[in-house]
C-alpha cells in the first residue's frame, strides 16, 4: 500500500466572465489530495492521511477519495473550514495561486500512530510541509516511516508567498533530505532553492514542456521528452507525475519492502540510522528509467489536457 500524507483543498480555477472578476468553478485539489486521486485512479492500492474539515468541502474532498478508490482509514476530521486557494492561469496554461488557509483543517493534523506493515511508499509535499502547526506533524511522520524502512518521496511543490522565511524553510528542507528516497521537483522549484540538492537515491526534475529529467544517486542522468499536447492549464501535472512515479516502481518492485522489519518505531530516528531502502532504485538502469519517465510523462499530459486537477485512469494509458 502506499500513504500520500498532506493537505486537501477546494481550487477556485477561472471559467471566464465578465472583467475584471472572472468566474470561479470550485475544484476538488491540494497536491497530495491530487496524489492520492491519481494513483487510485491508476489502481494502485493507497490511502490518504490528512486532516479534512466536516464541511461541505470536506465531504466532497472525501467523496472525491472515495470515487477514486483510495482508502480513508488515516483521514482525521475536524470542524475548522477548508483551505481554499484561488488559481490565476497564465497565458500558457501554468497556474498560480493565493491561498486562504488561516485556522483551516489541514493545519490542526496530528502525528498518526506507526503506519501498517502493508505500507511500502509514503508521499508528502506541498501546503501541509509549511503551514504550522501540522507541518511539524507531517515531518515527524517522514522521518519515523523512514526511520522503518519505508521508501519516501518529497514533492515540495514550493508556493513561496505561503513561506514567510525562505532561508529558514531552506535549512529545514536540507534537514528533510537524507530521509527522503526519491524527490521530485520542478524547474521553478529547483530555482528557489538554489539548485537541484544531493541526497537522495534519485531526483526528478520536471521541465514543463522540455520534459523531465531523472538524477540518480549513483551518477545516472536520463531525460525524455514532454509528451505533446494542447494544454488547459496545468493543475495537477506535478501530482499526476508523483503518482505515475510511484506506480512504475511498485509495478518494478522498487519500493521499501516489509516495514515490521525494522523493530524500533518508538521515535523519531537520527539520520545515521534510516535504513538504505533505494537498492532498487539504484539498480534501475537507463531503459527502465526511461520508461519510468515516459510514462509519467503522458499521464500529466492526459492532466494537462483538461481543466483543474483530473489525472487519467489506468484504461486512458494502455498502450
Amino acid at each position: 500500500m502506499i500513504v500520500v500524507a498532506g493537505e486537501s483543498l477546494i481550487d477556485l480555477v477561472p471559467q471566464g466572465g465578465v472583467e475584471p472578476l472572472p468566474m470561479l468553478l470550485p475544484r476538488l485539489g491540494g497536491g497530495p489530495y491530487n496524489t492520492a486521486v491519481a494513483l487510485g485512479r491508476l489502481g494502485a492500492p493507497v490511502t490518504f492521511c490528512s486532516r479534512v474539515s466536516t464541511d461541505g468541502f470536506g465531504e466532497a474532498l472525501l467523496a472525491g477519495l472515495h470515487s477514486a478508490g483510495v482508502g480513508t482509514s488515516l483521514v482525521q476530521r475536524g470542524p475548522e473550514p477548508t483551505t481554499l486557494a484561488v488559481a490565476a492561469i497564465g497565458a500558457d496554461g501554468s497556474a498560480g495561486y493565493g491561498f486562504y488557509a488561516q485556522g483551516s483543517a489541514d493545519r490542526l493534523f496530528e502525528l498518526p500512530p506507526p503506519l501498517p506493515d502493508s505500507v511500502r511508499a509514503l508521499a508528502l509535499g506541498t501546503c501541509s510541509l509549511v503551514l504550522e502547526p501540522g507541518a511539524t506533524a507531517y515531518e515527524a511522520l517522514l522521518r519515523r516511516e523512514a526511520g522503518r524502512g519505508v521508501f519516501t518521496l518529497l514533492d515540495p511543490n514550493i508556493r513561496g508567498g505561503l513561506i514567510p522565511d525562505a532561508d529558514a524553510y531552506r535549512t529545514r528542507f536540507a534537514g528533510w533530505l537524507p530521509y527522503v528516497s526519491l524527490l521530485k521537483l520542478s524547474e521553478d522549484d529547483a530555482e528557489w532553492l538554489g539548485g537541484v540538492p544531493e541526497g537522495p537515491a534519485a531526483v526528478v526534475l520536471t521541465r514543463g514542456a522540455a520534459g523531465m529529467t531523472v538524477r540518480t544517486r549513483g551518477g545516472l542522468e536520463v531525460s525524455v521528452p514532454a509528451t505533446p499536447v494542447s494544454v488547459a492549464d496545468t493543475i495537477g501535472a506535478g501530482d499526476t507525475v508523483n503518482a505515475a512515479l510511484l506506480h512504475c516502481l511498485a509495478a518494478r518492485d522498487a519500493l521499501s519492502a516489509d516495514a515490521s522489519a525494522v523493530p524500533d518505531v518508538s521515535a523519531v530516528p537520527d539520520v545515521s540510522a534510516v535504513p538504505d531502502v533505494s537498492a532498487v532504485l539504484d539498480a534501475l538502469d537507463a531503459d527502465g528509467w526511461r520508461d519510468v519517465l515516459r510514462f509519467a510523462s503522458r499521464a500529466a499530459a492526459v492532466t494537462c489536457s483538461r481543466a483543474g486537477a483530473e489525472p487519467p485512469y489506468a484504461s486512458e494509458l494502455d498502450g
